[in-house]
């Protein structure tokens, strides 16, 4: 069965798909909840490892730099040598990242444990896609499948605060690691016994010039937003932000003259493709990022404990999971481009209606906004899920995963140190949760504008 699956058009039997579709949503679902743990119990976490204002922030982006400096080059490892092959190194390597975060007692560890857990999750989803694309081709199977995909990640964002500020009671804030390295082994495990291999038919080497050039770009750009916290106007901010778009840009140059290069740059001139990249970014800046700091605001402007917060969370990425199981639904024969504009302003609006929550004294005032904020996020994650594998070639699916989910989490991390900084008084523009929801807001519209220019050019291809 796993050499019969290499072969092109071979449809792997029903029972294999659903144990790839339960194996792919499993590791995900804990990648996710990896991804959200510290947001809740971020000052127990600095608290217990000595770690100042600076260093929090890289507790929280730490897994966003391993994410995006990564998902590229291991979607192309894993189309070329093998997608379950990759998706089981990365449950592997999730498990040992938990275990560096369980047995970190000072910040630098556990930052380095987070990056590495970054590195896995983008293995897991770049290659987890991609075993998706193989399993379920085209049709309404393609559509149920990555609509249930798009949901895990919001049941992610939604259970990982859960899980880590419940155990946090019990066993302290290491407690949830332990549990999350046992979990990764077990998928691993099940993972490599139950699903089928499958890969791209036209192998490919590494590009490691543009790894590095993407990866250290990356960085950079993280470095100057991070250290703007403290004003944007300082070379501690403009020399990393210079070269960042300096190795970004060669990036592109290496690219474009490679002859194997790991993001084909021809696929630019799909609008298809154009609007995956662009949704993603998109979604992480306007989206992820904002949100991924609401629980911290929440705690220190309205004092909140931990719990509590985490339950006003999961109203949006609660909501973001139900919709996103219901997408299935609606993606399949409707214009992409249409759901990625409707996802984005909704998001925008659930954004405009936390504003003066901090003014108002109470949570319960955050709960519409979040609501209509985890439908746009729900509508978001399931159509992006299939703009990622429709969007490239057949045997390209991990690499067109990659890149859809680099340009997320390149904009999630943006997005995060952005109102880091803004809440630290980088910008002083008013309270730091109006100006970060209010950015997060315009981000979205201007996401839907650019968005909505494909629509002349946006029919889903027919498979």
């Amino acid at each position: 069965m796993a050499v019969l699956a290499t072969v092109p058009g071979y449809r792997t039997e029903p029972r294999r798909d659903l144990a790839t579709l339960l194996v792919v949503c499993a590791g995900t679902l804990l990648a996710l909840m990896t991804y959200t743990a510290p947001m809740i119990v971020l000052p127990q976490t600095a608290a217990g490892l000595g770690a100042g204002p600076g260093a929090q922030v890289w507790l929280l982006n730490g897994i966003a730099l391993g994410l995006s400096a990564t998902l590229l080059v291991v979607g192309s490892i894993a189309d070329n040598h093998g997608r379950r092959r990759i998706f089981a190194v990365g449950t592997a390597l999730l498990a040992l990242g938990s275990v560096g975060c369980a047995v970190a007692q000072e910040p630098v560890l556990f930052i380095a444990a987070r990056v590495l857990q970054g590195a896995a999750s983008a293995a897991i989803i770049a290659a987890g896609l991609g075993l998706l694309g193989h399993a379920f081709p085209s049709g309404p199977d393609r559509a149920k499948a990555t609509g249930r995909w798009g949901a895990t990640l919001g049941a992610g964002i939604a259970l990982g605060p859960l899980a880590s500020a419940g155990l946090a009671v019990v066993g302290g804030w290491r407690a949830y690691y332990v549990l999350a390295a046992v979990a990764a082994t077990g998928v691993a495990i099940f993972g490599v016994r139950s699903m089928s291999e499958s890969r791209s038919t036209r192998s490919r080497r590494i590009d490691w010039s543009g790894t590095a050039t993407l990866a250290v770009g990356v960085t950079l750009l993280l470095v100057a937003f991070t250290a703007a916290r403290s004003g944007w106007l300082r070379p501690a901010v403009g020399i990393p932000l210079a070269a960042g778009v300096l190795l970004l840009g060669a990036f592109v140059l290496v690219e474009h003259r490679g002859r194997q290069p790991m993001l084909e740059l021809a696929l630019f001139r799909s609008p298809l493709f154009r609007l995956s990249i662009l949704g993603g970014l998109s979604t992480g800046l306007a989206v992820i990022g904002p949100m991924s700091f609401l629980p911290t605001l929440l705690q220190r402007s309205m004092g909140l404990g931990p719990l509590l917060t985490a339950g006003v969370f999961a109203v949006w990425a609660g909501t973001s999971f139900v919709v996103s199981l219901q997408m299935r639904r609606f993606t399949a024969g409707r214009a992409l481009w249409g759901l990625l504009v409707f996802g984005l302003l909704l998001a925008a609006a659930g954004d405009l209606a936390l504003l003066g929550l901090v003014a108002s004294g109470t949570w319960l005032r955050a709960l519409p906004g979040l609501f209509v904020a985890g439908i746009g996020s729900g509508v978001l994650n399931a159509t992006l899920a299939r703009l990622a594998v429709e969007s490239v070639p057949s045997d390209h699916i991990a690499m067109g995963s990659g890149a859809s989910n680099t340009a997320r989490y390149v904009g999630s991390a943006l997005g995060l140190a952005l109102v880091v900084s803004v809440a630290s008084g980088g910008l002083r523009l008013g309270d730091p949760a109006d100006v970060a929801m209010g950015a997060g807001a315009v981000l979205a519209v201007l996401g839907a504008i650019l968005a909505a220019t494909q629509r002349r050019r946006k029919a889903v291809p027919a498979h």
